[in-house]
């Protein structure tokens, strides 16, 4: 106390000011109130600051590289028959023994009940982005399905809804977050009728951030391992470009970013991926209205040419919009044969396969993502055993992956190989539902292969007959 005392008559012969000494006085009262207040021989503690979401857990290690991604889409409402994480979590070595790598959860957010698209409604209405859907767990639930998933050598991604808000969402009390009409009323997405949905204000600077920070979260709240971004290309692509960037400083984290979009300047933003669409479009094309063959060998050159070096197509049979709107691999490609064949051009030709959940099991009947409608999990056991037995292989050498693609396709059978170093394989598909006599290029007749599938060996002649919907692997 007395040191105290003396330092203020010092410091009142410096001060010539008597406000500037009140002044004074004012503050030393304060430090002595709050040296009061403290226990003996401890400084005033600061009041704490929110530093932001922290580091759950262990960032994974394995992470797989765009080019080996072998990705798997979950619809967690017809997972199981409780609809949540738990059944995923019941279910992973099923998923593992697919060769699969990465797992793709569809949102995992609250659903808006504004407006809503019906049953449960849209998962795509996204009502809180920091929070997790309750019809499928908690947060501590999320992060134990994302460990275990790690686990077992699997990454997990999660959908991120960008483009728009449930009506519901806490942001709409920020009206300029939202695209506003001339009288000032927040409207759907242009172009779209998803009465569901408020499309967001990317002309918003504070909107953007918050976005940003959202997802931010996921990647250290639950430990994920990036995103599969909904309607990239609604979105500004210089918002994508300091979104990914601002992901990409979390330290120590290497993360997967899948557009669902098509536009080359998904890659320029810092995608790693995004949709063959056309591939897909075509493959219908080629099944169900008889193209031929040939053509999905120059939709495979077109769409590589047309994105950088590096950048890759994810490809596939289905997804939970196909599957839930259009038809699904069995009604699109000619019945359980028709989809495996289907799938084996899709996924040998050089991008990233993605399977949707079901379709291993051979789903025939729409699968709906706005109500709970579970999987048969006990369905064409034989279908599944195939799916385990091809991406075994499409996993077991890197040929599939770097190797370059070289097509001898007629107009009824795909054939085409894949080199790499010394490794080449030859894939033969009927792409009809009727046997089909194809004549061989002249570099592949009378030569020997050995069948990877059943490790027979197999010479071929001038010309190969294949069965209705029938394919074929082989290894020189």
């Amino acid at each position: 106390m007395s040191l105290i005392i003396i330092t203020e008559e010092i410091e009142l012969k410096m001060l010539t000011n008597l406000s500037m000494f009140m002044m004074m006085k004012k503050t030393w009262f304060v430090l002595l109130m709050l040296l009061a207040c403290s226990p003996e021989g401890e400084s005033p503690k600061p009041t704490p600051v929110d530093e932001g979401p922290k580091q759950y857990g262990v960032p994974f290690a394995n992470v797989p590289v765009p080019e080996d991604v072998v990705m798997y889409e979950i619809n967690t409402r017809a997972f199981s028959a409780a609809g949540n994480f738990q059944g995923i979590i019941d279910r992973l070595d099923n998923i593992k023994a697919l060769g699969v790598n990465t797992i793709w959860l569809m949102p995992i957010h609250p659903v808006g009940k504004l407006k809503s698209a019906g049953g449960l409604g849209s998962p795509y209405a996204v009502q809180n982005y920091l929070e997790v859907n309750p019809e499928f767990g908690d947060l501590a639930k999320l992060r134990e399905l994302v460990e275990k998933a790690h686990n077992k050598n699997m990454a997990v991604i999660i959908d991120w809804v960008a483009n728009h808000t449930a009506w519901d969402n806490p942001w709409i009390t920020n009206k300029s977050w939202y695209t506003q009409d001339a009288s000032g009323n927040i409207v759907i997405p242009a172009g779209t009728n998803w009465q569901d949905v408020a499309d967001l204000n990317f002309n918003n600077f504070d909107m953007r951030k918050a976005m940003i920070n959202a997802m931010k979260y996921w990647v250290l709240e639950a430990n994920i391992d990036g995103f599969r971004c909904d309607a990239v290309d609604f979105v500004p692509t210089d918002f994508w470009t300091k979104a990914i960037a601002e992901l990409k400083k979390i330290e120590g984290r290497e993360l997967i970013l899948l557009a669902e979009g098509g536009k080359p300047e998904n890659f320029t933003a810092g995608f790693q991926m995004n949709y063959a669409w056309d591939f897909y479009t075509n493959m219908i094309q080629v099944y169900k209205e008889n193209k031929t063959a040939t053509s999905i060998f120059t939709t495979h050159t077109a769409e590589y040419t047309s994105i950088p070096a590096g950048a890759m197509k994810l490809r596939y049979t289905t997804n939970h919009d196909q599957s839930a709107w259009e038809e699904t691999p069995i009604a699109l490609f000619g019945g359980v044969q028709g989809a495996l064949s289907a799938s084996v051009v899709t996924i040998f030709t050089s991008a990233v396969p993605l399977l949707y959940s079901s379709q291993e099991v051979g789903q025939s009947d729409l699968l709906a993502f706005f109500t709970r409608d579970p999987i048969d999990w006990s369905a064409n056991s034989s279908m599944k055993a195939a799916y385990e037995t091809l991406m075994s292989l499409y996993n077991s050498s890197e040929v599939f992956r770097k190797g370059t693609v070289q097509s001898f396709s007629t107009a009824d059978v795909a054939i085409f190989t894949r080199s790499f170093n010394s490794e080449e394989y030859l894939v033969l598909v009927n792409v009809r539902n009727t046997e089909k006599t194809a004549e061989l290029h002249t570099s592949l007749q009378n030569t020997t292969w050995t069948n990877a599938l059943n490790e027979a060996a197999e010479t071929l002649t001038t010309s190969i007959t294949l069965q209705p919907f029938e394919y074929r692997i082989l290894k020189k």
